[in-house]
């Protein structure tokens, strides 16, 4: 597979159908909750846009790792929420509707910030000097035609023909998985060689970040004095990032396959935490239920 292909039609593609099956399961009123849950929200959301991407940059520059890492590691967090946060806050028996409202929030705010934080995450790791940057106007157009664009279009059909939008939803999830798992796989056919040392390389801050953000969403939560079902909720917003969007950042937008490194690792080891996450909160649910 040449690597235009993958940076130019399999990154983009794959990513506008995975953010088109969230907009099929988004309602307007999930991106005004914040109104009526203010507090919840607001301490998600801080927890997203704020605490992951510090715990990042703590750990890229504590851990032993090379620069491109580090930036790649940074990047990650500062992506929005994955899409598959709704569905696991709901099997961990999380707060549903406060996860989709956060994972519509993050995804629209993050349009905007990417781009700019993500050049300073360039400077600071890679060097003042280098060539690799993105240009603020342009990339926050592209962020928005491949992620935005296809939310709304999703929101649309659901509002316009929501039994076809419920159909087409169960579909664009069974998509979302296969393209992750193919975007994941041909990174992994191209850094073939090297990949043992990047597993090597990225293994430790990727741990190191997945677990420490997810008990810091949980214990921030508690600190509020947020419901278990509200921490669980947060603990995987924060610990589910969109790794297909940093992927298409690092390897489609910088062109930087090394930089992308952290994303594949992370998609895959999120989910170890996040099973951990299922089982605690089922389990918590089975023994504070109230009887009828």
């Amino acid at each position: 597979m040449q690597a235009s292909f993958f940076t130019a039609v399999l990154l983009p593609v794959g990513l506008a159908i995975i953010m088109l099956g969230m907009g099929l399961s988004l309602v307007p009123q999930d991106f005004f909750r914040v109104f009526k849950y203010p507090k919840s929200v607001v301490v998600g959301l801080l927890s997203q846009l704020i605490l992951l991407p510090l715990i990042a940059f703590g750990i890229a520059k504590i851990v032993p790792m090379p620069n491109f890492i580090a930036a790649g590691l940074v990047i990650l967090a500062l992506c929005p929420g994955g899409v598959t946060s709704n569905l696991m806050t709901f099997y961990a028996k999380g707060d549903v509707a406060l996860s989709v409202t956060l994972t519509a929030l993050s995804s629209v705010i993050t349009v905007l910030t990417i781009p700019i934080v993500a050049n300073f995450v360039l400077q600071h790791f890679i060097g003042k000097t280098t060539a690799l940057q993105l240009p603020i106007g342009t990339t926050i157009l592209q962020i928005f035609i491949i992620t935005i664009l296809p939310i709304v279009l999703g929101m649309v059909v659901k509002q316009i023909l929501p039994k076809f939008a419920q159909r087409l939803e169960k579909i664009t999830n069974k998509i979302s998985v296969v393209l992750l798992a193919a975007i994941i796989v041909t990174l992994i056919i191209r850094e073939w060689a090297r990949l043992p040392g990047f597993i090597l390389q990225a293994g430790v801050g990727v741990v190191l970040l997945n677990t420490l953000s997810m008990l810091a969403g949980f214990y921030i939560g508690k600190l509020f004095n947020l419901s278990i079902p509200q921490r669980i909720c947060i603990a995987i917003e924060v610990g589910f990032q969109n790794g297909t969007l940093a992927i298409a950042i690092t390897a489609g937008l910088l062109n930087n396959p090394d930089m992308a490194v952290p994303a594949a690792i992370y998609s895959l080891f999120m989910y170890i935490t996040g099973f951990l996450t299922i089982y605690y909160g089922r389990r918590y649910a089975r023994l504070h239920v109230v009887p009828q």
